[in-house]
């Protein structure tokens, strides 16, 4: 708050004419608090990552990116998994094997 409070008061300076050694301070203000709400923001999403940890359901901004097709695309368990009549299938007509002789 005490940034914000000085950029405030750099600004109400540089309307009234103030000092060009105020008017190049705006500057370092900005980026300064830009730091700080970055790093409150950091932690803020690793708390949030530390909570949602291990459950079921995440918020949109927590999963991972990746593209739209990968996140839509079969899981690993889900493309492994047969139907019935693929299991009876498999078990009955077993793959032939050949002998090759040369």
């Amino acid at each position: 708050m005490k940034l914000k409070q000085e950029l405030g008061q750099l600004r109400v300076a540089k309307v009234t004419g103030g000092q060009a050694s105020k008017l190049s301070k705006i500057r370092v203000i900005r980026k300064s608090i830009a730091r700080v709400l970055t790093v409150i923001h950091q932690t803020q999403k690793e708390n949030l990552r530390k909570f949602y940890k291990g459950k079921k359901y995440k918020p949109l901004d927590l999963r991972p990116k990746k593209t739209r097709a990968m996140r839509r695309a079969l899981t690993p368990r889900e493309k492994k998994l047969k139907t019935k009549k693929q299991w009876r299938k498999e078990r009955l007509y077993p793959k032939r094997k050949y002998a090759v002789r040369e």
